[in-house]
């Protein structure tokens, strides 16, 4: 296939408005649906969902009333339609010049019936719980900041131990004062404990393959669905998932148990992320959109073939006006309307280049400023999309993408016996110090482009990989799993129950087992290097899924979080705790630049099966004046020397204890590192120096229109390059720059997307020195000018007329 093929773009009308699906108000409804190619589009009404659940009379007849739509504007059909519709059900019925006819829910659905079947119309203030308006979400002060967790709504709660009473639920994460026989706090609280910043959720939006009226534990009712599933076969794009609600029959029960989830999640200081799959839909006939606007939405190859980069059948035309402007629509919904404080990208590779930049502008502008973004820069086979968002597209373009070079480095291959540095293979010391720096050197610009893991839901994760490497599978007892079940067939609940993945752990001892020492060394590094960790869950308890390596549709007994391991294994859960506390303590683990780690990382080892590297001269304005931080990946101990220090060296993780407080001192010119473990020494404590001072840029244009506008910068001392402008303050967009607090001046470049446009000619500066204060500039768009006009001040922005900014 030719990976240069543009697929000729259809002419058809668009629309820009913001109004598409249903406006709802107590007096009237308003529909509203874009299928420019229908001959007549009509809206059907109707009492139920579809789903043979009727109102408690059992009277209802349900044939459905049908009204015509107007057409209007840009492909779009409209009806208003009087009287409270509240607790009605509606469909669009499409007919096409060849005859053909199409029923389909509303693309724009934010409520369904059971099973998707049928749109909803609800009062979306009846699913605010108590206290909605005055949900915030958690400060996330810099990308940098973050330790993501990435967890899967029912595994969280399916299993006994969890001692939730809403198991697979989302109201499960309401449930706070668990704890286990001795004290330990479970689900919510431990999550809290644990001090991760952010819940990553695999898709938490309305898919296809579970039975949504089905009894977990039992076979599905119709070979369509499946009893349990990952969530990446999308149906309704802007509706929570029903069978993680306590009545999926409710339209509204969904929405306010998803609501009361973040609420909790938020009030524990935890933001939420959501995995979104707009790459491709489970299917085209019953999906939201081929039934309404055929072929539009997907993407073909030279042949007229449907493309397949996603791997199951079909993938979204991104590139396409309508769907770039569906899924900036979806993003927006979820961010307000939920409180959604990031979103996670399935299969990244295949949405342009362009849409991910309009995502990440727009979405942080007009929405929130503090928006976690990043996705995975890969398909799942070929597509003949041009425009690729690949490793390196993000390059100062405001979000991440996960780093898979770092997590080959560390263990290997993904579901095989291929090792790397944490599990046994030299020569991976020079990926692992690249993963280390935050790529920097690499495909990224700067650190928080990254996102640093080790393993994911998908493939064997840590503990299983780790006893595959070591030959150890057949011990363990692990059983042979296809597609969910024995390869041999029998009962895979009694097998598992004979498995013991952990046979060969002391448990009065179990910081000396060779498999817990890998584990703790392969996330060890990846929360002591620069860029965004994240981490899949139940690492902290040793999770086992019983070599299962795509349990997307295996059940509970496989993916379930075994919560009597937090009891068992307290001291692996007590050296994560400790290794997140300490990186949150202390900013020389966060660092936020590519000239500031240049500047303040070096490295003192890099061969043998030993990564050393100090983070020296206060790093990101720390505490602790030099840091040094050693991986040791051999059987035996190793001896590091260490740079000279006048009060010797604090010791704060090795390999029986991590957190940020020192538990041990050395005075020698060198120390000695257990097999198979990780140390962090700092040689003294100091006032903490100024990290930075910030320089915000108040950048005011006539036409009100930022899209695509960013600063280019220089001079910073921490990160240069492209800056984006994060919200908006008084009809201005505003960017925040971070600079050196010795810096004397920055230039700068006003631009359209990558040099599209600049606005004024040649290079500009702004005055930093004198002050401590934020330095305020305001820079005018005025075209009838020669150049653009800024006021500079140190401290509030000036209206006034000033001089312009010194120019060279």
């Amino acid at each position: 296939m030719n990976s240069n093929y543009i697929e000729a773009e259809p002419v058809i009308e668009t629309y820009e408005g913001n109004d598409l699906g249903l406006t709802y108000t107590a007096e009237f409804c308003v529909f509203k649906v874009w299928a420019p190619t229908a001959f007549t589009v009509s809206l059907v009404l109707y009492a139920t969902g579809g789903h043979g659940i009727t109102p408690q009379d059992g009277k209802v007849k349900d044939g459905g009333k049908i009204l015509g739509m107007q057409r209007s504007e840009g492909g779009v059909w409209e009806i208003r339609v009087p009287g409270n519709l509240k607790g009605k059900y509606y469909m669009y019925r499409a007919v096409f010049a060849d005859g053909s006819i199409n029923e389909a829910a509303d693309p724009y659905a934010t409520a369904v019936s059971a099973n998707g079947l049928r749109t909803a119309i609800v009062d979306l203030a009846e699913t605010d719980p108590e206290g909605w308006d005055r949900d915030a979400s958690p400060v996330l002060p810099h990308p940098a900041d973050a330790i993501i967790y990435e967890l899967h709504v029912r595994d969280f709660s399916a299993h006994q131990s969890s001692c939730l009473k809403h198991a697979g639920k989302f109201k499960a994460f309401t449930e706070t004062g668990l704890r286990d026989a001795a004290g330990h706090a479970l689900g919510i609280d431990h999550l809290a404990e644990l001090g991760i910043t952010h819940v990553h959720l695999m898709p938490v939006f309305d898919y296809q393959t579970v039975d949504e009226l089905g009894t977990p534990g039992e076979e599905p009712a119709s070979a369509v669905f499946t009893d349990y599933n990952w969530g990446y076969d999308p149906q309704h794009y802007n509706v929570p998932e029903g069978s993680y609600s306590t009545d999926p029959a409710n339209p509204l029960t969904r929405i306010r148990e998803f609501k009361e989830m973040v609420q909790a999640l938020h009030s524990h200081g935890i933001s939420v992320i959501m995995d979104v799959v707009y790459n491709h839909t489970y299917g085209l006939e019953k999906g939201p959109f081929q039934p309404l606007v055929p072929d539009y939405y997907y993407r073909h190859d030279q042949s007229g073939r449907l493309s397949n980069g996603s791997g199951v059948g079909n993938e979204l035309a991104t590139e396409r006006p309508m769907v770039r402007k569906y899924i900036k629509d979806s993003l927006s919904y979820w961010a307000s309307e939920y409180h959604i404080d990031g979103f996670r990208f399935d299969l990244m590779g295949l949405m342009d280049s362009v849409t991910m930049r309009e995502i990440t502008e727009e979405l942080r502008l007009e929405i929130n400023p503090d928006l976690l973004l990043y996705g995975e820069p890969w398909t799942g086979g070929d597509s003949p999309l041009a425009t690729k968002t690949l490793k390196g597209v993000q390059r100062g373009k405001g979000y991440a993408v996960f780093n898979d070079n770092f997590r080959a480095a560390l263990k290997g291959d993904s579901d095989g016996w291929g090792k790397g540095f944490a599990t046994g293979e030299y020569g991976k010391e020079g990926a692992v110090a690249s993963g280390v720096k935050g790529a920097i050197h690499e495909f990224t610009d700067a650190p928080v482009e990254t996102v640093n893991y080790v393993t994911a839901h998908d493939n064997l994760n840590l503990w299983d990989k780790i006893l595959a490497t070591q030959g150890l599978r057949g011990e363990a007892g692990l059983p042979d799993l296809e597609n969910g079940r024995l390869r041999g067939g029998g009962d895979l609940q009694a097998a598992v129950e004979r498995a013991n993945p952990y046979f060969a752990v002391d448990p009065e001892d179990v910081l000396e087992n060779e498999t817990v020492r890998r584990s703790l060394l392969a996330n060890g590094i990846i929360l002591t290097s620069q860029g965004i960790p994240f981490l899949h869950a139940g690492d902290e308890l040793l999770r086992s899924k019983y070599g299962d390596h795509n349990s997307y549709r295996s059940p509970d007994c496989i993916n379930a979080i075994r919560w009597e391991n937090k009891k068992r294994f307290i001291a692996v859960f007590n050296y994560y705790k400790g290794l997140i506390e300490l990186r949150r303590s202390h900013p020389a683990f966060r660092l936020h630049g590519r000239q500031e780690i240049e500047r303040s990382l070096e490295f003192l080892r890099c061969d043998g099966g030993v990564v050393a590297y100090m983070l020296k001269n206060h790093a990101g304005g720390d505490s602790w004046s030099n840091i040094v931080v050693v991986y040791n990946a051999n059987m035996e101990p190793v001896t590091q020397y260490l740079p000279e220090a006048s009060g010797g060296w604090n010791i704060v993780v090795d390999h029986t204890h991590a957190g940020p407080e020192a538990f041990r001192q050395t005075d020698s010119g060198s120390i000695e590192i257990a097999g198979l473990s990780m140390m962090v020494l700092y040689d003294k404590y100091g006032e903490p120096e100024p990290r930075s001072k910030v320089v915000e840029v108040h950048y005011e244009r006539p036409d009100g229109d930022y899209r695509g506008w960013n600063l280019w910068v220089w001079g910073t001392g921490i990160q240069d390059g492209q800056r984006d402008f994060q919200h908006m303050e008084d009809g201005h967009a505003v960017a925040r720059i971070e600079v050196l607090p010795e810096t004397s001046s920055i230039g700068y470049i006003l631009r359209l997307n990558d040099w599209e446009q600049k606005d004024g000619a040649g290079d500009r500066f702004i005055d930093c020195s004198g002050s401590e204060e934020p330095v305020k500039v305001r820079v005018s768009d005025r075209r009838q000018a020669d150049e653009g006009h800024a006021d500079v001040v140190h401290g509030e922005l000036s209206h006034s007329e000033g001089p312009l900014e010194r120019s060279g």
